[in-house]
């Protein structure tokens, strides 16, 4: 396996992409070859700290703390939403309108690992929301595929993939959510945003594209006219 790419990098945290199929921690399944393992061999560190999680089949940026005061810092980012979070999707079909925000109650049934869009409040259900911007739509053999500029307002389980799936946009790839197409998922974790924890004035602003070889977005590989629309702040 390839080294880790490091985005970013100083003593407090460290900005990395992941790679699609990598675990973003250990599980009682496996104990090696995650994000954590990987890290801490690759970068001869005593300590790194879990911010935040990807999916299994979902690649891209993730940050991670090298102490546990940075740990405390980033964490407290993304419990009051500081710490901001964008993806690319690929989805089946055309979001109309092609920019706006999905709010719905979601339901984790853990059991099934899967999560539902519910229709009331009831013990374990939770609000999610998101903003949303359709890049471009290709047409490929009759069907429409739009790449789509997520901006992650909550963090649910599985949230980008059941949201669109619950209006008839499942992600490309995504079995799991009713996609008939099989392959790594199409969804890309974009861009993080977040003040530094220690420096004061300073962000952190990291983004990084899908790789040029990944299944899904090599169908809609990222332009530089996308690139500079989704560079804009979402409102």
């Amino acid at each position: 396996m390839e080294p880790i790419r490091i985005l970013y990098e100083d003593r407090h945290l460290i900005v990395c992409v992941k790679p699609v199929g990598v675990l973003s921690q250990p599980s009682p399944e496996e104990q090696s070859g995650d994000m954590l393992s990987l890290l801490r061999e690759q970068c001869s560190l005593p300590y790194i700290g879990l911010i935040h999680r990807l999916d299994r089949g979902v690649g891209g940026v993730m940050v991670f703390a090298k102490t546990q005061a940075a740990a405390g810092k980033l964490s407290a980012f993304v419990a009051d939403r500081s710490l901001t979070k964008e993806y690319l999707a690929l989805v089946h079909g055309m979001p109309d309108p092609p920019d706006g925000e999905m709010v719905d109650l979601l339901y984790k049934d853990a059991a099934q690992n899967r999560s539902f869009v519910v229709d009331r409040k009831r013990a374990g259900v939770k609000d999610a929301k998101l903003l949303y911007r359709t890049l471009r739509t290709v047409t490929i053999d009759t069907e429409p595929l739009s790449l789509v500029q997520v901006h992650l307002v909550t963090g649910r389980t599985h949230q980008i993939r059941v949201q669109f799936s619950s209006r008839a946009m499942p992600l490309y790839g995504d079995g799991k959510y009713g996609a008939r197409d099989h392959g790594p998922i199409g969804l890309w974790s974009y861009r993080l945003r977040f003040p530094h924890p220690f420096e004061r004035g300073k962000t952190v602003d990291v983004c990084c594209p899908p790789h040029a070889d990944h299944a899904a977005f090599a169908i809609t590989p990222l332009t530089e006219q996308d690139a500079s629309r989704a560079a804009q702040q979402f409102l």
